[in-house]
């Protein structure tokens, strides 16, 4: 079915097309091209991050976040059940035991609160996942990690050029995780990064994402010729889809402006159905900046929330539902999760829906979903 009003829509904004035709007449299109390097200066200047390297998905990011971690058989992690099925899979993967904690009905993040109820001798990370871009409260999980020796690893798939307390989000942990998905505040199709903080991890990065070898030290002289030194694959994005991303990410304070307008609209046009208490907003933390990378509503009950969903595709609107909960699917039961060990994360997952989101979303269209909501409950 065809949507007027699509939930998501890819969109150029600046010097993306003119990049990919430079990119082509470089002669380069492989990974670690012009592009790739201007996309990783930008980053590491504008976040203040030590190290950055493109990945063609926050999903290897993630992967060769766990190898970096030398995560294997038996070793636990802990993270959100209310998280996209990426987050687990890295880990899961390598051969750890996964350790699923319940969310804030706030933020949707992450309770910090029951970590430490939940760490043992054989934990060996948390992966904090800032959801919809807001921060997890990453000062007590970064105080109860290096109490007991964890390491960090932030899933900032929705985060990118998002703060807590000044620090921008994928930069405070040991490792950070993007995302550039066509979903996403700044898009290039698929594509993603590793933000490596701790510099123990800073050669051991370059060499898993180039196939388990030492060609980036090659390329810059540091040896006469390369091979395999350790594990490792094919983690790097062509240039092309970096010429793409580097024009997205010049118009970053652009996009994030646009995306908060729209958020605000939501917001505010919205706001007499919270006071009703027909739905609730979620809300950031304090010390945090988000990115307004999404906009979503908590409805009474499940129920509620289909019949809204159906009610906007009938008025050709796309509002989605987002994740199952992880410890509720086939791989999370085998692993002898039941329901109503997480209520926060089965009633939010149950009850949340996601309003059409993207730059190109105009006023009127804002409109036509806040008055489809609001006759949905008069009727």
């Amino acid at each position: 079915m065809d949507y007027s009003i699509p939930f998501n829509k890819p969109f150029i904004v600046g010097k993306e097309l003119y990049y990919i035709a430079q990119s082509v007449l470089s002669g380069k299109i492989a990974g670690d091209g012009i592009f790739t390097k201007k996309c990783h200066a930008l980053m590491e200047e504008k976040f203040g991050a030590k190290k950055v390297l493109l990945t063609h998905s926050c999903t290897a990011a993630l992967e060769m976040a766990a190898i970096l971690c030398d995560v294997s058989v038996g070793d636990e992690v802990i993270l959100p059940s209310f998280t996209f099925v990426s987050t687990a899979n890295a880990f899961y993967l390598r051969g750890a035991r996964l350790v699923f904690i319940d969310i804030r009905p706030d933020t949707l993040n992450m309770d910090e609160t029951k970590l430490e109820e939940v760490i043992t001798e054989r934990t060996k990370i948390i992966v904090p996942v800032h959801y919809g871009g807001v921060a997890c409260e990453m000062d007590v999980i970064m105080d109860i990690a290096s109490r007991h020796g964890l390491y960090v690893v932030e899933d900032a798939a929705q985060g990118v050029n998002a703060k807590y307390n000044g620090k921008f989000l994928g930069t405070i942990g040991d490792i950070g995780t993007y995302s550039f998905h066509e979903t996403k505040n700044f898009i290039c199709g698929e594509g993603g990064a590793i933000v490596v903080n701790n510099e123990k991890f800073f050669e051991r990065a370059e060499i898993i994402r180039e196939k388990g070898t030492n060609r980036s030290k090659f390329f810059r002289g540091e040896v006469d010729k390369y091979t395999w030194v350790d594990m490792g694959s094919s983690f790097l994005p062509s240039d092309i889809i970096a010429a793409f991303l580097y024009a997205q990410l010049e118009k970053m304070e652009e996009i994030n402006e646009r995306r908060k307008k729209i958020f605000m609209f939501y917001h505010k046009a919205l706001m007499s159905l919270v006071n009703d208490g027909e739905i609730r907003i979620p809300c950031a933390s304090d010390g945090c900046q988000d990115n307004s990378h999404l906009f979503c509503i908590i409805l009474k009950d499940e129920k509620t929330r289909n019949a809204l969903m159906d009610y906007l595709k009938s008025q050709g609107i796309l509002a989605v539902f987002h994740y199952i909960p992880l410890h509720l699917s086939p791989v999370g039961r085998s692993m002898g999760y039941v329901e109503g060990l997480l209520p926060i994360t089965e009633a939010m997952s149950g009850r949340l829906l996601r309003l059409p989101f993207y730059y190109d979303l105009k006023r009127r269209q804002q409109i036509q979903v806040v008055e489809a909501i609001t006759d949905f409950f008069r009727k």
